[in-house]
């Protein structure tokens, strides 16, 4: 099996593809032949979330997949997500995000960050205070909206449940009170914030990892790293294969986001990292984390602590 068609168990006993095609960021008019291109040449697994506001393209280009008659619906693995505005509301977001998709049912749904916005603040996604802070329902817990996404499952609309942006301290005040443990903690993921603290908790409580942003940011610094680029030389592959490698070298799923047909094709051609490889790729983490620390790209402006650790 090649590498790109990797598939991990959840602890659901369904099979996550280990690459999937990400769809944060991407532009009007772009998603839709993003995600019917990627279906088409082969992958199997789609990332996007309420919040993207983008879910009506992507269900766009999942309807021309299935179209074709060279993919069904059970063959294909969707992951939407629960926006902070909607954590009073969890079903009605669902179907929102359903109706949005053109689906019957999400094969993951996932809280996408763990703190609950105002539902009838000044904005439907963003809603702020008069000082320009968000409008935070700091008295709603996210134990308690993941209490609610439970009951989903009774309704066959959603196939499993997990969570998004959880550091140990979240998961670890989660846990105890549900009765479902999530299937997945989506989280930002790459060599210059391996996250190791959360991940190794994860795997212990058999929570599968899907990275986010594998490639650090626009520009980031990865893709010129030495240690990424001789590991790159020596596979005789970019630093961008190099990087999405590396996460299902470690077990975990990961979004690789383009809009771009080629660059959708290239990243699907991931490789096999063996013990020297990710032992080069180590030794630059150890260096980061004992210089300059680790880069965090995504961090909303929330004004609230969600327990990461400054060095994972």
């Amino acid at each position: 099996m090649a590498v790109e068609e990797t598939r991990f168990k959840l602890n659901t006993g369904a099979e996550i593809p280990a690459l999937g095609l990400g769809t944060w960021q991407s532009g009007p008019g772009e998603v839709e032949r993003a995600v019917s291109h990627a279906i088409s040449v082969g992958y199997r697994h789609i990332d996007t979330a309420f919040c993207y506001q983008n879910e009506q393209e992507v269900g766009k280009g999942l309807k021309e997949a299935f179209a074709s008659g060279k993919v069904k619906r059970e063959d294909v693995f969707v992951t939407t997500k629960l926006w902070c505005s909607y954590h009073t509301r969890v079903e009605e977001a669902l179907d929102l995000s359903l109706k949005n998709l053109g689906l019957e049912y999400i094969d993951l749904y996932l809280m996408h960050w763990p703190l609950a916005m105002n539902p009838n603040g000044n904005h439907p996604l963003f809603p702020k205070l008069a000082d320009g802070s968000r409008d935070i329902l700091r008295e709603h817990s996210h134990v308690t909206t993941y209490k609610s996404m439970e009951k989903l499952l009774a309704t066959g609309k959603v196939k499993a449940i997990g969570v998004s942006n959880y550091s140990k301290r979240y998961l670890e005040e989660l846990l105890p009170q549900v009765s479902v443990v999530p299937a997945v903690n989506q989280i930002e993921n790459h060599p210059a914030l391996p996250q190791q603290e959360i991940v190794d908790f994860c795997k212990e409580n058999g929570i599968h990892i899907t990275a986010y942003s594998p490639l650090g940011s626009t520009g980031s610094p990865l893709f010129t790293a030495e240690p990424i680029v001789e590991v790159a030389k020596k596979k005789g592959v970019t630093p961008a294969t190099v990087l999405l490698s590396w996460h299902i070298a470690r077990g975990s799923s990961v979004l690789a986001k383009s809009v771009t047909p080629s660059r959708v094709e290239e990243n699907r051609h991931l490789i096999k990292l063996d013990e020297t490889d990710l032992a080069t790729i180590a030794k630059y983490t150890n260096e980061l984390a004992a210089t300059k620390g680790f880069q965090r790209f995504v961090y909303p402006p929330f004004g609230v602590d969600f327990g990461f650790p400054d060095k994972s």
